[in-house]
């Protein structure tokens, strides 16, 4: 699973010209998008949210997630509009970072509107990670695919671009295999997250 991504042939994006080309493609009659999420910690500048996180405010950084709700809805009927199936698979570490802890607060509003998250405990896939980490991808139909990059302080920093058809659909193989075997967000965030007391956010994480 996954075993020749590591040898692809990618072309580097920045991330303004990922997002254009995420966008050119996304509009241009796919039919699926798949989101396979890995990392445990980000940054996520000019979400107030997250910015409230980072600070150290718990309850402030949870009530500012409703903000994005009027944002994720025109986002998700967009995603319905083009008849686009979509679905994000969330792997996950233990202990939860405090990260992950406030993400999942977010992919909870996502879910509810409508944004189908399906959650992976990282042990149950410690066999496939052997000599390294699922990939952190999103895939785009049978058209394109993007490795999301992170500089060194864990910002968003654009995408490798992929689009050789035979690697994107051994990803898109290895991203259906472990999204049958995912757990149901709502069972997962109920059991693991919602009882977590605040984080504790150090003054690196800022």
């Amino acid at each position: 699973m996954f075993d020749s991504f590591a040898q692809g042939v990618s072309n580097r994006l920045d991330r303004p010209s990922y997002h254009e080309d995420f966008y050119r493609i996304f509009r241009s009659g796919i039919r699926y998008l798949n989101k396979l999420e890995r990392g445990q910690q980000f940054k996520e500048r000019g979400f107030p949210s997250w910015e409230a996180f980072a600070a150290g405010e718990w309850e402030n950084a949870l009530s500012l997630i409703e903000e994005k709700r009027e944002i994720y809805t025109r986002q998700l009927a967009e995603v319905a509009d083009l008849g686009i199936t979509q679905r994000r698979l969330r792997v996950v570490e233990f202990p939860v970072t405090p990260y992950v802890q406030w993400e999942f607060h977010v992919l909870r509003l996502r879910q509810e509107l409508g944004d189908p998250v399906r959650v992976m405990d990282a042990r149950r896939i410690a066999d496939i990670e052997r000599t390294g980490p699922v990939p952190e991808v999103v895939i785009l139909g049978d058209r394109a695919m993007y490795e999301v990059v992170y500089d060194d302080d864990g910002n968003a920093d654009g995408a490798r671009r992929y689009t050789d058809p035979a690697l994107i659909a051994e990803t898109s193989a290895g991203f259906d295999t472990l999204y049958g075997r995912a757990e149901p967000f709502q069972e997962f965030f109920e059991r693991e997250i919602l009882p977590l007391g605040a984080p504790v956010v150090s003054g690196s994480s800022v």
